[in-house]
């Protein structure tokens, strides 16, 4: 007897595009797709909810005329992703990514704020990320209560990865006249 094993169906962002126009989903639904698979996200929490209000009400005054805000929204990386993370800071664009979802290319700072999905943001998503040559990832860890950063990705990874407390201020790897407290963020 041939063992017969489960196969995943996986996707591309066209099929997905469809499905979504198609209504396949509920409108309340929280999904993304991430290297073909269909995810479902968790419920967003206060804690979490909170933490993304400050990110956007903090970073979009700084970024004012240098970068457009995008927040929980979808980026398109490659043909099998597009996770729609908290927090983007994204090149400007004159008609602000009306006409299509933004790309890795387009992304100046990538932010997830993480409580429940740590371990997913630390490892999926970051070998997404990095894969992609998102030039700056941060994790706002509300487990820990720091701030992570991760800059310079190669093969996957980043090669530059740093821990920062609330007593720390950094400046953007693409913007380098921001700086940002990290008090302010967490």
């Amino acid at each position: 007897m041939v063992a017969v094993f489960p196969q995943k169906h996986l996707t591309d962002i066209a099929e997905w595009h469809r499905m979504g126009e198609a209504g396949i989903f509920s409108p309340d639904s929280r999904m993304e797709l991430i290297e073909g698979e269909i995810l479902h996200m968790a419920p967003i929490g206060f804690n979490h909810a909170g933490h993304v209000n400050r990110l956007n009400n903090f970073l979009t005054l700084l970024a004012r005329g240098k970068a457009v805000v995008s927040v929980q929204n979808p980026v398109q990386l490659g043909d099998l992703s597009e996770p729609e993370p908290d927090f983007l800071l994204l090149r400007p664009h004159a008609d602000f990514y009306t006409t299509r979802h933004p790309v890795a290319a387009d992304v100046l700072l990538l932010v997830e704020v993480s409580d429940s999905t740590l371990g997913f943001d630390r490892n999926q998503k970051l070998r997404l990320y990095a894969t992609h040559a998102i030039p700056e990832y941060w994790i706002v860890n509300l487990i820990d209560n720091c701030l992570e950063v991760y800059r310079q990705p190669q093969d996957g990874d980043y090669l530059e990865k740093t821990v920062l407390s609330k007593a720390d201020k950094l400046n953007l790897c693409s913007l380098p006249e921001i700086q940002v407290a990290v008090s302010d963020i967490l």
